[in-house]
């Protein structure tokens, strides 16, 4: 039980980590929350910090979910414990952590990549589902709030498919904890969703082919 506890808290802390305030903050001294969108997260660092800072925030990212999550699907399972229940929480732990991080008074991202490194360690094959969506749409409408908010309300539905069709071990309780997530990011994306309705949400432009 004390362990549980300890990685669930290391989970959250790990999480926590504000690596695109980190980079504003050491690549061109400046508080990301000041500028661009103001989210804490790989999109607004790709706007203000360019493409290679981006990337790294991105990897960042998903590697403070998966990480946790995956450590602790292992040490549970080397103790002969649930390994459902431990990994779950670590993952939302992780994704709470990025959302409202200790490190800056409880302020912080939206969760996708985090929530999305957390899958990959727990249903790999969702996760693949869900980014196969988030591809195409990107690639044929260029809004990323859109693509990422369509590829995040899928995960549910694969992650249900992915043991339907035994792809990968499961149990009910990841599809129940991914629809909350799914409930919670959306719900961090009110401002995004609103501009979607109002059809104002920005697009990518594509590159000119000279």
């Amino acid at each position: 039980m004390i362990a549980s506890v300890v990685f669930v808290i290391g989970s959250y802390l790990i999480g926590a980590i504000p690596f695109s305030y980190l980079a504003g903050r050491l690549l061109k001294g400046i508080d990301l929350r000041e500028h661009g969108s103001g989210n804490l997260g790989a999109s607004n660092t790709f706007r203000i910090l360019g493409v290679t800072p981006g990337v790294v925030v991105l990897l960042l990212d998903i590697a403070k979910g998966f990480l946790p999550v995956y450590t602790a699907g292992r040490a549970a399972s080397s103790a002969g414990l649930p390994v459902h229940w431990l990994t779950l929480a670590c993952a939302v732990a992780a994704v709470l952590g990025h959302m409202f991080s200790i490190y800056l008074k409880f302020s912080g991202g939206k969760g996708i990549a985090t929530a999305g490194g957390a899958f990959l360690a727990i249903q790999p094959y969702a996760l693949l589902g869900s980014f196969v969506v988030w591809v195409v749409l990107f690639s044929t409408r260029r809004i990323m709030s859109l693509a990422t908010l369509s590829a995040a309300a899928t995960l549910p539905l694969f992650v249900y498919l992915s043991g339907r069709l035994n792809l990968w071990p499961t149990h009910w309780s990841y599809t129940a904890v991914s629809a909350v997530l799914v409930v919670v990011i959306f719900y961090r994306h009110r401002s995004n969703i609103g501009r979607l309705l109002a059809g104002t949400e920005p697009a990518l432009a594509r590159k000119k082919r000279t």
